[in-house]
């Protein structure tokens, strides 16, 4: 039998985990969402790659810039109702303006409120202590940027009838369930002061307790002169105190080639794929006899694309909630195992579109989405239970809180980069994989 202390960790835990969950699927999906309308969003003549590029660039801009430049305390509430604001304008543009560039403006707009608001969500996660705390946050935050790929389609194809201006205009509220769910549901940090929750920093060693079990005090009266927050501390000695960018680039430094190389390597080799490979993996209509359930699916060569979309992300949102589904998070030396294995399917994928050596319609391609998943979830589970930087003082809370939120936010651009990237190779890859198709004879990619 539980014992009360257990059961109310246990309902704080739920709370946390469904709360970081929304903040993930609200915060994705209108990217998804513009993804999936981008074929209603931009003329015929216009490349659909535009609206790719503008729903990744400012988020990556966001990613780079915003842990750099603002100094100091997070002020979360601020960040998120600005987040939230600048969302619900760039929907509202993208509704009811027509002009290419007005709406591409407005994608913008929302492209940078999502870079934004990861950033924010995931260094909200380290306010969060026990490091198991802030681990089942993360968890199930990047399970809710899974889920946003799965409702983001849905919610489109749903709506798509209703026309651009009423489908994207109604889409445009939902970015507010992001405050109502931070100042309504979401347990404040000082909620698990008394945790029962072992502490464990990444299985090497636990700091001292004053460092490893202290959260963040109570939201303060007065508000900070300086600084980015608005008051997760109380004003005092600690006032003003930032990390300079000094120690911001000897933080990131071991940071690179142990979480950010793996992130970026596993989503540029996924998104190519996605972008520059998946269009060319076509096969003959299925007939009955050859494939009972594909045949009632593919009922022209235009829906295979389509099929491949589905399955990518049903992989993905498996593979980013494998953390809060309860499967043990990768041990630290193998987190560059994803994107090895995301690299071979990248070649094996690529042969196939250029030569075929695979008989008949082919799904191999739906398990590349488990990759890129399992690398986002792992990363941001293990920096969240990293020990604090040896090089500050174990009795300097202030910078040590700063530094584990200036970390798990500086490897977010990772895979931004990555998808960027991508977006650039896969318009010659394409080209160049339909090529060798048709110098085959096989003529599909050209009638599209």
């Amino acid at each position: 039998m539980e014992s009360p202390n257990e059961d109310r960790e246990q309902k704080l835990m739920t709370k946390l985990g469904f709360s970081f969950f929304m903040f993930g699927l609200i915060n994705n999906v209108l990217y998804v969402i513009i993804l999936s309308a981008a074929l209603d969003l931009v003329p015929p003549s216009t490349p659909k790659g535009i609206i790719a590029f503008c729903n990744i660039a400012p988020a990556l801009v966001a990613k780079v810039a915003w842990p750099y430049i603002l100094k100091g305390r997070i002020r979360y509430a601020r960040r998120l109702i600005g987040c939230c604001t600048l969302s619900f304008l760039g929907m509202l543009i993208i509704a009811f303006f027509d002009g290419l560039f007005v709406r591409l403006l407005g994608i913008c707009f929302a492209s940078f409120s999502s870079g934004l608001g990861e950033l924010t969500f995931l260094q909200l996660s380290t306010t969060y202590s026990p490091p198991t705390v802030a681990g089942h946050a993360v968890g199930y935050f990047a399970s809710g940027t899974g889920a946003a790929g799965l409702v983001g389609a849905f919610l489109w194809w749903e709506v798509r009838g209703l026309g651009v201006r009423l489908g994207v205009g109604m889409s445009s509220v939902m970015p507010f369930l992001i405050p109502l769910t931070f100042f309504f549901l979401l347990p404040h940090n000082s909620a698990f002061l008394f945790s029962i929750t072992p502490t464990v920093y990444d299985d090497q060693f636990s700091p001292p307790p004053a460092l490893s079990a202290l959260p963040y005090t109570p939201i303060a009266e007065a508000e900070d002169e300086e600084g980015e927050e608005e008051g997760t501390f109380a004003p005092g000695p600690t006032k003003g105190i930032h990390l300079s960018v000094a120690d911001k680039i000897r933080l990131v430094k071991p940071l690179l080639l142990k979480y950010m190389l793996p992130l970026f390597c596993v989503y540029l080799f996924e998104y190519t794929i996605n972008q520059g490979i998946g269009p060319t993996l076509l096969y003959a209509v299925p007939s009955k006899e050859s494939s009972w359930l594909l045949s009632k699916i593919i009922h022209s060569v235009r829906d295979y694309y389509p099929l491949w979309q589905l399955v990518y992300q049903t992989f993905v949102f498996f593979s980013r909630s494998s953390i809060s589904m309860g499967i043990p998070p990768l041990p630290e030396r193998l987190l560059p195992l994803p994107s090895i294995i995301q690299g071979c399917i990248l070649l094996t994928l690529g042969y196939e579109a250029a030569v075929g050596f695979f008989s008949g319609e082919s799904d191999t391609k739906s398990i590349f989405g488990i990759c890129g998943g399992l690398a986002y979830v792992n990363v941001f589970y293990r920096i969240n239970h990293e020990p604090p930087d040896a090089s500050i003082r174990y009795n300097d809370i202030e910078l040590t809180r700063q530094a584990r939120e200036f970390k798990i936010g500086s490897i977010g651009f990772a895979d931004s980069t990555g998808i960027l990237l991508a977006s650039i190779l896969a318009v010659p890859t394409e080209v160049g994989l339909c090529n060798a198709q048709a110098a085959r004879g096989k003529m599909f990619c050209k009638g599209l």
